[in-house]
């Protein structure tokens, strides 16, 4: 079975300009605000969380799921389920895979061992025609409505 978020339209957010961004295109529809590769080991779950708890205050009912890119770091993974992340993209390679997934069961949260496909926004700009239409695109078929169980 498919998981309800891996079906939403993805992009990839450097900071909270780019997630208000996405959550205004959005306008309602359900979507994947994912971080950048790696971004818990750069930047910390703690700021990511910042970026959307800003981003969701500016945007009241916007209908997203946040993930947080962990590579394959285990100790940030972790510090990414105790700071209330519910998805976390993680290597399952390393042994210490099992503690992580462990950990999420608990938590109640999903670990996605390969990132989804997403559009990075990181060279995109809000105020070109063109990159406005790129990422309207991926909102074209998804009606208001279509909220993720």
């Amino acid at each position: 079975m498919v998981k309800a978020f891996l079906k939403l339209p993805a992009v990839v957010v450097h900071g909270r300009a780019q997630a208000e961004w996405a959550l205004s295109v959005a306008a309602g529809r359900p979507l994947l605000l994912l971080s950048a590769p790696g971004a818990a080991l750069n930047a910390g779950p703690g700021w990511f969380k910042a970026v959307l708890d800003q981003a969701a205050g500016a945007h009241p009912g916007a209908n997203f799921t946040a993930a947080l890119d962990c590579a394959a770091a285990p100790g940030a993974a972790l510090a990414a389920l105790r700071a209330g992340f519910k998805l976390v993209v993680f290597d399952l390679a390393p042994p210490s895979a099992a503690s992580v997934l462990g950990a999420a069961a608990e938590a109640g949260a999903e670990v996605l061992g390969t990132r989804p496909d997403a559009l990075d926004l990181g060279g995109l700009d809000p105020r070109r025609r063109d990159d406005e239409r790129r990422i309207s695109a991926l909102f074209a078929t998804v009606p208001p409505q279509d909220q993720p169980k």
